[in-house]
Order: C-alpha cells, then structure tokens, then sequence
C-alpha cells in the first residue's frame, strides 16, 4: 500500500485532535462541562463499538490488565479535554507533550526496562522546556499555574502511562483493548463530572438544546473517526513514521489558537516549547524498545 494514505490518515486524527479545543469550548458556552462532553463522546464510541463486536467484553476476563488500561485512557482524555478547554491551549499541549520523559521512568518502573543515557538526555531536555514554559513574570518558581496546568501534566502521565500499558497487552484482543480505552474515556468522565457535582466545581448537563446537541454529535462522530484512521495509521506505518506525524497536532493545536484568539506565543513558551519538541522528536527519531511511540485512543 502506498504510505501516503496511512500517513494522511494518522494526519487527520491529529488534526480531530489539535482543534478539538474548539467545540469543546463551544460546548462550555452552551452550559456542558467538557467532563460531560467527554462522556458524551465515549459513550457514542463505545456503543458503536460494542455494536459492531458485542463480544469484545470477553478479553477482559483473560486480562484484568485491561482495566488499568481503562483507568489510565480514561485520565488522559479527561485531563487533555479538561484542560484545552479552560487553559492556554499552546501552554497546555506543550506540557501535555512531555509524554515521552514520562514514558522514561514508567518504563523503568514498570517493565523493569532502565533508561539508556540518551534517554535520559531526552528526559532532561524536555524537563528544561517545561521549567521555561512554566516560569513566567508572576510566578518566582516554575511551578503549574491553576488548576489547567495540573490537568496537562496529568494528562501527559497518563498518556504515557497508557502507552505502557499498551505494550504489556500486546497479546490482548484488539477490539478489547479499543473498548477499555473507550468504557474508561466514559466512566472516567462520568465519575469524575458527579464527585465535581457534589463539590460545587461542575455543573449538571444543561437540557436538551439543537445548538450544544449538533456540536456534540458532530464531535462525537470526529473523535470515532479520528479514533479508526489512528487505527489503520498507526497498523500500517512504522513507530517512527506514526510518532513524526502526530506530532503535528502541536502545529494544529498552536496555529488553530492563535488564529482564533485563544493563546498566545511570547518567546519563553516559543524556547521552552521547542525543547519539548525537540525532546520529542528525538524519541520518535530514534526509539529504543522502552520507548517506542504506540497509538492510544487520546
């Protein structure tokens, strides 16, 4: 097959996910909680997943792995969506995407896989981006600013955390896999939107209205598709083809933002993120078996 079309496939899923801020935002303006949104969306995800393999419940009995797999995917879109709907969304992508430093030291913890000096070199690089992308004018310390900062860091720990996750299940069904990302997308949202509920901190779902509905629909279906051109990408490119393309959802993501007024680009976030980047794209360029890049249902 030619490569292009794999290639323009993980590209689109990207792209899904480097504007996703947008609706989300909108979605917020019409009174529904990106936790909410989120559930929405997984929901929709599972079902049409489920419909297509009812049976894909079953390797959970074979792998109980799967569920911290679930829990794990289920943090990473919650933090992701939370956070690019309330913060900087170039901010927050940025130190989202320390993913890779991460994946470093999970590595070494849970597989038992110790670090080479290049990927401690890697680790180090991008822990001095984030230090640059964290210190600004206000703050004395680079420390997270609010609590879309947190959610970012979170969210980035949990990718990279899924990742891993991934590779022990190798040997798991497929669909298996696929529906623990999506069920932990929407328990994950769902129990966190109700605990914030009794705290005061999330409002409940606003009622039914075409506006936020449509917006929510039409998000729904371009996360499902994003999600099955990750898949066919991702099967039929190597690790460092898929890892180089999808970092172009930064590019997405950061353009999308400043065009639309929603982040800015002072030359601190411009260093310390191309240090992230550049930490990044040294892993994809040359990853060693603990850190090959997987796909994940982000």
């Amino acid at each position: 097959m030619n490569p292009l079309l794999p290639a323009l496939a993980l590209l689109f899923n990207a792209f899904v996910w480097g504007i996703s801020w947008w609706p989300f935002r909108l979605l917020e303006s019409h009174g529904l909680h990106p936790l909410w949104a989120t559930a929405i969306i997984y929901v929709f995800s599972l079902a049409c997943v489920l419909a297509l393999r009812p049976n894909a419940w079953r390797g959970f009995a074979g792998h109980p792995a799967l569920w911290l797999l679930a829990l794990s995917s289920g943090i990473t879109n919650m933090g992701f969506n939370w956070a690019v709907t309330v913060g900087d969304v170039v901010r927050v992508v940025l130190l989202f995407y320390l993913m890779p430093a991460w994946t470093v030291l999970l590595a070494w913890l849970v597989l038992g896989e110790k670090p080479a000096p290049a990927s401690l070199l890697r680790m180090a690089l991008a822990l001095a981006g984030v230090v640059i992308v964290l210190r600004t004018e206000h703050s004395a310390w680079p420390v997270p600013e609010g609590y879309a900062d947190w959610l970012a860091l979170l969210g980035g720990f949990s990718f990279a955390l899924t990742n891993i996750l991934l590779r022990r299940l190798h040997r798991a069904p497929p669909e298996s896999r696929v529906v623990a990302m999506f069920s932990g997308g929407t328990l994950t949202a769902c129990g966190a939107a109700l605990i914030g509920m009794t705290q005061g901190l999330v409002s409940a779902p606003p009622a039914p209205a075409t506006a936020w509905l449509l917006v929510a629909g039409l998000l729904s279906l371009g996360f499902l598709a994003g999600n099955i051109a990750l898949q066919f990408g991702a099967s039929r490119l190597n690790a460092h083809t898929t890892a180089l393309v999808m970092l172009s959802e930064v590019v997405f993501a950061s353009v999308s933002a400043v065009v639309l007024g929603a982040a800015e680009l002072p030359g601190r976030i411009l260093v310390g993120g191309s240090l992230i980047l550049l930490a990044a794209l040294w892993s994809a360029l040359s990853p060693s078996p603990a850190e090959a890049p997987l796909s994940a249902a982000s």
